[in-house]
């Protein structure tokens, strides 16, 4: 059996990565860029971070910005359409995963106009041909979508979140400039923060995880516990820190899978439009502890880089459980809720369904059922 890891052909970090995007566009002589960002941050000005650097050197642009919170297929279809008008030959997205996701689709369609449906895309769909090239600019710190395969699709009409993983649709360029990222208010820092902390203990533990990629992951639980109470307090260098965190993190879950909290997390968003980092900071200690007997010694390390002091000297039921409760109050100190008033008991028999249908699903360490998913969002109730 081989293991593949694939990551960005170039990626840029730290302050002031931004000034590195026009020599990308030249050196790759690229001519016009479909902009794609959400209609927020092109308000407040951070867009223009970037929109400077490209008519600072004459680089043709136009923007495309009408995308929900959780796109949807009329997102994606509606800037495949902007993108042809303008007559692009490249992507820029700029945002958190809402753009990135809705620019991942329109890059794929754009060469793969079979898929124009937006729905055949679901899953592990045959595309035959590399996306429109696409530059990545994360805003949040949490979602990595610059550096993974995968992007997440609502589907309003059936009332829920569909996940396309797809191998062509890798950003060429990821530009993780931590600047971008200051103007992040504290409860977004948080629930990205958190997306990012469950995309890698969900990456460590999921049954394809390896040597390569649970570096990866204990790297990025290490840096996310450490940075991310001081980057939603506003601190500089937090942010810094959960900038490089969330994408090593995205560096490894990309290429193994995640697990039932983010199915969960998934229905959860597409029911009652939760944001994603929420949801999946109220399932992942819960689905921690469902998940622990099939975990091994892997709670430790988790533990471990978590700051846990004494581990060695714990017993297993012991030092799972302090990877739990870990877990559970880093959330609670950035202000995650642990209950989802909204949740109602008449959901939960399609919450549960379409959980266990969700692509993340079959990488959980513990094979589930419909029954034992409805008992788990019972416990957020």
């Amino acid at each position: 059996m081989s293991n593949r890891i694939m990551l960005n052909q170039t990626s840029y970090h730290g302050a002031g990565a931004v000034r590195e995007i026009p020599g990308e566009v030249k050196a790759r002589g690229f001519k016009k860029a479909l902009v794609v960002c959400g209609p927020s941050i092109l308000k407040h000005g951070v867009v223009a971070n970037v929109t400077d650097q490209l008519d600072a050197e004459g680089l043709a642009y136009e923007i495309y910005s009408d995308i929900k919170a959780n796109p949807t297929i009329e997102n994606v279809q509606a800037g495949v359409a902007a993108y042809k008008a303008a007559g692009a030959d490249y992507i820029i997205a700029i945002g958190g995963g809402s753009p990135m996701d809705t620019a991942k689709a329109i890059g794929i369609i754009v060469t793969n106009p079979e898929f124009a449906d937006v729905r055949s895309l679901e899953g592990v769909a045959p595309t035959k041909n590399p996306c429109a090239p696409i530059i990545a600019v994360p805003t949040t710190a949490g979602t990595a979508a610059e550096v993974t395969i995968n992007y997440v699709i609502t589907d309003v009409e059936r009332r829920r979140k569909f996940v396309c993983v797809d191998a062509h649709d890798m950003p060429i360029v990821a530009v993780v400039d931590p600047t971008m990222m200051s103007s992040m208010p504290r409860g977004l820092t948080a629930s990205t923060g958190m997306d990012a902390l469950t995309h890698a203990i969900e990456g460590y533990t999921t049954k394809t995880a390896w040597e390569m990629t649970d570096m990866f992951h204990l790297k990025a639980i290490e840096l996310i516990s450490r940075n991310l109470r001081a980057a939603v307090a506003g601190d500089p260098a937090g942010r810094e820190g959960m900038a490089l965190g969330q994408y090593i993190a995205g560096m490894g879950f990309s290429n193994v899978g995640l697990g039932i909290a983010h199915s969960m997390a998934h229905t959860l968003g597409a029911v009652y439009d939760t944001p994603h980092g929420v949801a999946c900071a109220m399932m992942l200690p819960i689905v921690m502890e469902y998940n622990a007997e099939c975990t091994g010694e892997r709670y430790r390390e988790i533990a471990r880089a978590m700051g846990v002091e004494g581990v060695d000297a714990m017993s297993q039921a012991e030092y799972r459980a302090a990877a739990i409760e870990a877990v559970r109050k880093l959330g609670e100190d950035v202000g995650i809720p642990g209950k989802l008033e909204a949740l109602r008991e008449e959901d939960l028999p399609f919450l549960a369904q379409s959980a266990y249908d969700d692509a993340c699903r079959p990488g959980n360490p513990k094979d589930t059922s419909v029954e034992d998913l409805t008992a788990l969002f019972r416990k957020i109730m």
